[in-house]
């Protein structure tokens, strides 16, 4: 049983509760704009253990008779086919994927906003195809002058020029299926237009992080500022609040930047603006849910020294950039974090030195460290994984769970059949291997009853993973980091 850290129900209640105390501020409609992840939000329950991957989505299932759901993106983005790099699909899929989210969890989702709408030929056919399966579609076009030209914006020829999204539900969530698509400018639209209909209506925000009650320098705001390396994205205290309240509170500078600006379109709209800082605009509760600080501190931590390795690695491979790592090993010195937070690593690089070949560590969630080696037959991970199940099964080291008669046929099928130059196999090879052996051996089906319990594990190789092992291994709920280091000294590496 992991250690908990934050009160995952208290957080629903009170999220739910001041969410609400919101739209009555407003009049009884509010636009919501929502930043980061609805669903699936593991960076938070990584660095909030206790924090549930869903708890966004079950505080809305709370205030679902209330909830409509616009999603927004970015033509440009429809046009340049951008992916999500965590799911490996474009943002248009990625748009019809959270319709049926949604619609699963009984949500409403009333429309999708192509913003930054200019003619894209890609985003046009986008804009047929959801029409077609009977999707409400509505586009904002690029306005010129955003976001400084305050008069134009505000006017006919700039925000009126949108098009009217229609709406029916007194609480309006703006998200959207990543970064820059839009919601913001999406939800300010909607104002302008709400205002010319008579009609009261209110703007509000809602990210988890930088949680703005906890201190600048705290780890799990460092660890926010990890995670968003690649954005140059830096928490700073809120100017704006400090002068208006004495108070201080965290926020990150691109909301510190475009305040301003906000502030002078709430005032053109509304005739007064009702917020004195971006902190005001906020909507988060999590700070206040927060039961044990001391076990939030390491979880961030180790989430810091986790991106780090990712960044060493996508470095390696192409992916990344060198400034991006030089600052994550900032703020490795600034949260006071080295490799001795995750004892994995040593017992890994132990193990790699007693067997001179590539290894593995894992932390089970009950505390236990697991280690696992390269072998004829079996990868690093392989071995670590088998090793994990067995430790959970309490089954001796002295028996196999998978017969070497078994085995065998595997690897001689990879390497002569499918011309694969390594024989050993991958983990998604080795749990249909133990399925099979699950058929007629009772401890390899005992061992294989133990997947659910890997889930909040955390592992780390002194080699770089193939793509097929650190999927499988993340999608049994595995954190997993690496060495900066190909096994072998080829250049061209399978991915």
């Amino acid at each position: 049983m992991q250690p908990i850290g934050f009160d995952n129900e208290k957080y629903i209640k009170t999220q739910s509760e001041q969410i609400r105390k919101r739209i009555d501020a407003f009049g009884g409609k509010l636009y919501l704009e929502f930043g980061g992840k609805l669903f699936d939000d593991y960076h938070a329950s990584r660095v909030l253990p206790g924090f549930a991957p869903d708890s966004k989505m079950q505080m809305l299932r709370k205030l679902k008779d209330d909830v409509e759901i616009v999603i927004a993106i970015n033509a440009a983005d429809i046009e340049s086919n951008k992916v999500r790099g965590d799911l490996g699909i474009s943002y248009e899929d990625d748009v019809l994927r959270l319709i049926d989210t949604f619609r699963e969890l009984q949500l409403y989702v009333g429309s999708v906003v192509l913003t930054q709408f200019n003619g894209q030929a890609s985003a046009n056919q986008f804009y047929q195809r959801l029409q077609s399966l009977g999707v409400r579609c509505y586009r904002h076009f690029p306005i010129a002058g955003y976001p400084s030209d305050i008069t134009h914006i505000v006017s006919d020829d700039g925000l009126g020029k949108n098009e009217y999204i229609e709406t029916s539900h007194s609480l309006i969530v703006v998200t959207a299926p990543g970064p820059g698509s839009g919601k913001m400018a999406t939800c300010i639209s909607q104002l302008y237009h709400e205002h010319k209909r008579g009609v009261t209506a209110g703007y509000a925000k809602f990210e988890t992080f930088p949680i703005w009650n906890l201190p600048l320098k705290h780890p799990v705001n460092i660890a926010y500022e990890a995670a968003t390396a690649d954005l140059n994205d830096v928490n700073m205290i809120d100017p704006f609040h400090l002068e208006a309240y004495g108070e201080t509170a965290v926020n990150y500078n691109r909301d510190v930047e475009i305040f301003p600006v906000l502030n002078a379109m709430f005032e053109r709209i509304q005739g007064v603006s009702p917020y004195r800082s971006p902190t005001d605009m906020g909507v988060n509760m999590a700070g206040f849910c927060i039961v044990n600080d001391e076990i939030c501190c390491m979880a961030s931590k180790r989430e810091i020294l986790r991106r780090y390795y990712a960044a060493s690695v996508n470095l390696l491979r192409g992916k990344g950039s060198e400034e991006e790592l030089r600052k994550i090993e900032l703020l490795l010195n600034q949260s006071h974090t080295d490799a001795s937070v995750f004892p994995a690593v040593a017992a890994s690089l132990k193990k790699a030195k007693e067997t001179g070949a590539p290894a593995g560590a894992m932390i089970l969630p009950d505390g236990r460290m697991v280690t696992g080696k390269t072998s004829d037959t079996l990868g690093a991970a392989s071995a670590l994984l088998l090793n994990a199940l067995k430790v959970s099964a309490d089954i001796d080291d002295r028996f196999d769970l998978i017969d070497a008669s078994v085995l065998a046929p595997i690897c001689e099928l990879k390497t002569r059949y499918l011309a694969h130059r390594n024989p050993r196999l991958h983990t998604d090879e080795v749990l249909l291997a133990l399925a099979i052996s699950a058929l007629t051996n009772p401890l390899a089906k005992k061992a294989q009853e133990q997947l659910p319990l890997l889930n909040g594990s955390e592992a780390h190789f002194t080699v770089i993973l193939s793509e097929e092992d650190e999927k499988l291994l993340r999608r049994l709920g595995i954190r997993v980091s690496c060495e900066a280091q190909y096994e072998t000294k080829r250049l061209f590496h399978r991915k």
